[in-house]
């Protein structure tokens, strides 16, 4: 039988690999091996931080919104208390526009807060 050289598809899939991990510094860009455990690494990190970053900006909207209704000493109100009497009086705004309302127009929290302890 006569000799078969593979180097064509072996280069091609190691040059797809490769522009993948172009970005990544040392060893993680040059060696094959290194190179497809970074690559499934980074996967990974990627997808587990999608999910934690949908966390970290609930925890950020509910810290500006704490913040600011914390802030007024005519109402003391805080955070859990807020939201439970919105969503009683059926008020359905995510903590997200909440957070945006609270920031851009904070005399709006105070009159929705006010609204809620008067009813």
């Amino acid at each position: 039988m006569t000799r078969i050289k593979r180097g064509y598809i072996a280069r091609k899939r190691r040059t797809k690999i490769r522009l993948f991990t172009s970005s990544f510094r040392g060893a993680h860009s040059k060696l094959t091996r290194t190179i497809s455990q970074q690559k499934i690494k980074a996967l990974v990190s990627a997808n587990r931080d999608r999910d934690r970053k949908k966390r970290d900006f609930r925890s950020l909207w509910i810290s500006r919104i704490n913040a600011i209704i914390g802030q007024n000493k005519q109402i003391y109100y805080i955070y859990n208390r807020f939201m439970s009497n919105m969503y009683k009086r059926q008020l359905l705004l995510n903590r997200k526009i909440v957070a945006q309302i609270a920031i851009l127009k904070g005399n709006c929290i105070f009159m929705i807060a006010n609204d809620l302890i008067k009813k």
